[in-house]
């Protein structure tokens, strides 16, 4: 089958063509169909492939096999047959949005040659987001910034994009930043004075409709590091996304937007110091509480068995409680909480005892329905049987009494 001629290539503008259909067959996805000329492009070096629509059909996808052949996913069978005239129109707004982030991918990759000499590695078109990975091993703010000052600055003063298709010959003449992975005729990108790069993308004709391009984030990633960048309609979504939220945690302080870092630093180191003291407070509550239990525990068999249910409580205060209790004297916890549902389990005992808790709480996680385990001096486990956590810890204690009395 002849290659394809692929239209979007001398004209990524072109949204509206006519064809005649080669071929159309059915497939589990819909029927794909192949054009002798298309302005459709396919996913590849990075860019998802276009939509649109052929006559009445939907095309949902588009994909190149390696003769050239270009193969568009028809959603609705039947529609498009061989030898029909068909025209073709492609989603403007998808179109676009691919046009501005390639392009301001190319800009960006430039910029970070000249701003620190990092190249571009590889470049990934996300739904969201893009990202480029360059060979950059220590990344900082001040290399993000100044590469984003030199891209911005080539997207402002609205340069022409020119296409170019070369020879081998040709483009080795050329100042490219990039080594071209195709043979034969080559299409290259140029922004006017700034960059050459072999590419068959779709690209605006000017930089100024790239708009704003805007680095997200950046981090190490494989030896490298990777950049998160957005551009145009994309940078615009970002920014509202972006500046809605800082509106609403400056409106819950009561401040001015930009103040807010700090006032959120201040607010979670405060949080910070209120927990510690509020878990300071805890403890001493837990001391006298684990004293007020043994106290008025009334099995005493040269140690004291603690036993309660808790509705709601906690599971790391009754873990801490239990702690108390057999640290206090020598006795044995039998603790839980429940909530509607579950049941949680605690069972303790002082160092000086020989009972062994996980044991014991495995078969109390058995009347629950449930499971747990543990050292012998602690364990912890649960159950859904809500109902049956008093049995549960007053067989405990049964089997307790009678170990104790043998």
């Amino acid at each position: 089958m002849q290659p394809t001629t692929k239209l979007y290539f001398r004209d990524s503008s072109l949204l509206e063509f006519s064809a005649t259909v080669i071929e159309a067959t059915a497939s589990e996805r819909g029927d794909l169909v192949v054009l002798d000329q298309t302005a459709f492009y396919p996913t590849g070096g990075g860019q998802p492939n276009d939509t649109g629509t052929l006559e009445r059909g939907s095309v949902v996808d588009v994909f190149e096999d390696n003769t050239g052949t270009i193969f568009h996913l028809i959603e609705q069978p039947g529609v498009i047959e061989p030898g029909q005239k068909v025209t073709g129109l492609i989603d403007r707004a998808r179109r676009l949005d691919h046009m501005q982030q390639h392009s301001g991918q190319h800009i960006l990759s430039q910029a970070f040659v000249k701003s620190c000499g990092a190249e571009t590695r590889s470049f990934h078109l996300g739904t969201q987001t893009s990202t480029i990975d360059i060979d950059l091993q220590s990344p900082t703010a001040e290399i993000m910034r100044a590469a984003e000052d030199i891209a911005n600055a080539v997207v402002f003063e609205d340069r022409p994009m020119r296409v170019h298709v070369v020879n081998e010959e040709q483009a080795s003449q050329l100042p490219l930043r990039k080594e071209s992975a195709v043979r034969g005729d080559i299409r290259v990108i140029e922004v006017e004075n700034f960059d050459w790069s072999p590419c068959g993308g779709t690209h605006a004709v000017h930089t100024g409709q790239v708009g704003m391009i805007a680095i997200r984030s950046y981090e190490r990633a494989k030896k490298m590091t990777r950049v998160e960048f957005v551009c145009g309609n994309r940078a615009l979504a970002d920014y509202r996304r972006a500046n809605t939220t800082a509106v609403a945690v400056a409106r819950l302080f009561s401040a001015e937007r930009d103040s807010t870092p700090e006032l959120v630093a201040r607010a979670i180191q405060e949080a910070k110091s209120t927990k510690k003291r509020i878990r300071d407070l805890l403890e001493r509550a837990m001391i006298a509480e684990a004293a007020e239990m043994l106290e008025a525990s009334a099995e005493d068999r040269g140690f004291k068995i603690v036993r309660s249910v808790f509705e709601g409580r906690d599971i790391e205060e009754v873990q801490m409680l239990a702690a108390k209790i057999v640290q206090r004297e020598p006795s044995i916890a039998l603790l839980a909480t429940t909530q509607p549902g579950a049941a949680r389990l605690v069972f303790a005992r002082s160092s000086s005892l020989e009972q062994n808790m996980g044991q014991l709480l495995q078969e109390a996680c058995e009347t629950l329905g449930g499971r747990g385990g543990g050292k012998p001096d602690m364990a912890q486990g649960g159950g859904p049987n809500v109902q049956s956590v008093q049995e549960a810890i007053n067989n405990a204690v049964d089997k307790i009494v009678a170990s104790t009395s043998k």
